[in-house]
């Protein structure tokens, strides 16, 4: 499918030739800017998912993994700030109706910006975040690790887990308030400029009216594993930008290879997902894993039979597989920019650097202990295979 003409994709390189590139090494040391999300906002990049209805753009998973692929490649760090924001559209599109109809338009329009609160909720069994009901609502306590673009958000979802083990995501004001405060922005050896924070909530309490999905936490996990074995579009195009620092004989092999990879992960994201039931109504959707659905039951082995969880097995190990590949090609592309560079390099204005550095932010991002026991074995020399989900 030849992307080129679509209008988000012209507006997304539009945006990345006037503004991200030539203010990356800026913003890299000095933090991304509101001016930086206003222009973001305007552009309609954030309503590429959301629905038509309400005012998106409806956009196909191949637009959304192409505009990510030239934000991230641009301005790692203004790509990760907006790209927060699609998680919690795609979970009120399929979300309670109360809190869809007062959000999903503002947030499908561009009119506001929401950040996440939930990656804490692969450390379960451990609860860093817990939930209670308390009168009308819900009482959040716990601390959320990290919470990407504060003071550029709008608003948050927030998720916990409840004492029945059930998990629940809920939108708050992303703002300090009674119960709510943030830590002061993390100083971070990559992405420093996302504005990256820790949460401390001592009896934040929500209306029920702010609940967007409510399930055990194990149906939930079952479709967030989806997200988590695919390879992130910025993979592909933070090492795009890098190759674009070398002369075509240093940069073709790496790009053909790259070429090669994304079309596999792009294949594999848009593959059906093998499922011994029907869809889960929970989040899923990211901009790796395509809106397809998602694994109801695999991770916990709930009502999936020997040859279910065998063929579920197989299709995790070969997406691991790719994203393990895709890393080592944005090592090499990454640690080629900057040996071409030389001593240039080296200086904080360079290009090359700022995108070694992200490459090495991309390496973890969205990794889970399945994640990283898979890109460790491939790192030794063995298949990134994997069995069941740890956790």
């Amino acid at each position: 499918m030849d992307l080129t003409s679509h209008p988000l994709v012209v507006r997304a390189r539009r945006l990345a030739t006037d503004l991200l590139v030539p203010e990356a090494e800026r913003i890299d040391q000095e933090g991304v800017p509101a001016s930086h999300i206003e222009a973001v906002k305007r552009s309609g990049l954030l309503g590429v998912a959301a629905p038509a209805e309400y005012g998106g753009a409806g956009a196909p998973p191949a637009v959304l993994r192409e505009t990510a692929e030239i934000l991230a490649g641009a301005c790692c760090a203004t790509w990760f700030v907006q790209t927060q924001h699609h998680t919690p559209v795609q979970t009120l599109a399929r979300g309670e109706r109360a809190v869809r109809e007062r959000l999903l338009g503002p947030l499908s329009r561009g009119e506001l910006l929401s950040g996440v609160a939930y990656a804490h909720l692969r450390s379960y069994p451990r609860r860093p975040v817990r939930v209670r009901r308390e009168g009308t609502g819900w009482r959040f306590d716990g601390t959320v690790p990290w919470y990407t673009g504060w003071g550029l958000n709008d608003v948050m979802l927030l998720a916990g887990v409840t004492d029945s083990d059930e998990v629940l995501f809920a939108f708050a004001e992303a703002r300090e308030q009674p119960g709510l405060r943030a830590s002061a922005p993390m100083r971070l050896a990559a992405l420093t400029a996302a504005r990256t924070v820790s949460l401390e909530l001592d009896g934040l309490w929500l209306p029920a009216e702010a609940v967007a999905l409510h399930t055990p936490y194990d149906r939930w996990a079952a479709g967030d594993r989806v997200k988590t074995l695919a390879t992130s579009p910025a993979v592909f195009g933070v090492a795009e930008a890098a190759l674009s620092l070398l002369d075509d004989e240093a940069a073709a092999p790496l790009r053909s290879r790259l070429s090669g990879l994304r079309e596999r992960a792009y294949a594999l994201a848009d593959a059906p997902v093998p499922q011994a039931r029907g869809e889960e109504r929970g989040v899923a959707g990211a901009e790796g894993a395509g809106h397809g659905p998602t694994v109801r039951g695999a991770a916990a082995g709930e009502g999936v039979d020997d040859s279910a969880g065998e063929g579920v097995d197989a299709w995790a190990a070969e997406r691991l597989a790719v994203r393990a590949e895709a890393y080592d090609v944005l090592r090499a592309a990454t640690t080629a920019a900057v040996v071409a560079g030389g001593g240039r390099a080296m200086a904080l204005t360079s290009r090359a650097q700022r995108l070694a550095r992200e490459g090495l932010f991309l390496l973890v991002q969205g990794q889970t202990a399945e994640s990283r026991a898979a890109h460790l074995r491939a790192l030794g020399g063995a298949p990134a295979t994997t069995g069941e989900q740890e956790r």
